[in-house]
């Protein structure tokens, strides 16, 4: 299994003829832009969850570039964290970002596949966090008891899951082909039920079944306006490119053809030269305490 968080909200996969594969700097870039469009959201989660005392030791789950472990160390500023991901090249990008910031002391990386039967040792967490990353395991019982046995007596796990990928456009987007976005979602759906079964999962009876006490659910709405952050753009492209991944194979020609448009950043039609982006996605966390 390839990097945890970096799996969603953007799942890649080979373009067509005018759209190049992903590298591993693409899906590196996409978490970086997921990160700074969704910051203020991800500052009000940290500040949501019931917590008794602040805590001083972290792990984070599936950690792509550190959206959530910078979000965590920000909120708390005595913590460490442990970032754990199987992408060496994120925690790489990890590590630099936590020496820019000049917090390398409060961070320690893990490379593991959380697929594993047995994990590394990753200490007694007071709060385990996983964002955009259950939903990619093959076994979530295995892990969620993983994640009990590790934590803390008391200590607070939080899942954070967005519902689907973030959708940009209105619905009278593009204006020869409106609806255009929704039925790639569609699409993209059909998709993902398939191959990530756990996408969209209630995870409170799975946490209450592997031995959690649920305290607390939230979903959490996302509406930013385009002109509030010019890396919307850029989101919005790379969110779409993706879409297109696993899409396209079920669009008609016509669809695949705007869509094509949108993706083309030399095209008059470029989804870069939009006015009219807004980034609207909801997510959910459930706070989970172990007894």
């Amino acid at each position: 299994m390839t990097s945890q968080h970096s799996h969603t909200p953007h799942h890649g996969a080979q373009h067509g003829p005018h759209h190049q594969q992903h590298r591993p700097d693409d899906q590196a870039e996409i978490l970086d832009l997921d990160a700074e469009v969704l910051a203020e959201h991800t500052a009000s989660i940290t500040a949501w969850l019931p917590l008794a005392t602040e805590p001083r030791q972290i792990v984070d789950l599936g950690c792509g570039t550190g959206a959530g472990t910078f979000a965590l160390l920000d909120r708390f500023p005595e913590a460490h964290v442990t970032a754990v991901d199987t992408s060496a090249g994120h925690l790489q990008q990890l590590r630099e970002k936590a020496c820019a910031r000049g917090v390398e002391e409060r961070v320690r990386t893990v490379q593991a596949d959380l697929d594993d039967s047995d994990w590394p040792d990753l200490g007694s967490p007071d709060l385990v966090w996983a964002s955009a990353s259950m939903h990619h395991m093959a076994h979530p019982d295995r892990a969620l008891g993983n994640v009990h046995g590790m934590l803390a007596p008391g200590g607070l796990f939080a899942v954070v899951e967005l519902a689907g990928f973030p959708r940009f456009l209105p619905e009278s987007a593009p204006a020869d082909r409106p609806g255009l976005e929704e039925r790639c979602h569609a699409a993209s759906d059909r998709f993902h039920a398939e191959h990530v079964p756990h996408r969209g999962a209630d995870w409170g009876p799975m946490l209450a079944a592997a031995g959690f006490t649920v305290e607390g659910e939230r979903a959490v709405s996302v509406h930013i306006e385009g002109a509030r952050s010019e890396a919307i753009g850029r989101y919005a492209l790379g969110s779409l490119q993706r879409v297109r991944g696993t899409a396209a194979g079920a669009l008609s020609a016509e669809d695949l053809a705007a869509l094509d448009q949108l993706l083309d950043t030399e095209s008059p039609h470029s989804i870069l030269r939009r006015d009219d982006l807004a980034v609207r996605t909801e997510r959910t966390v459930w706070a989970a305490r172990r007894a």
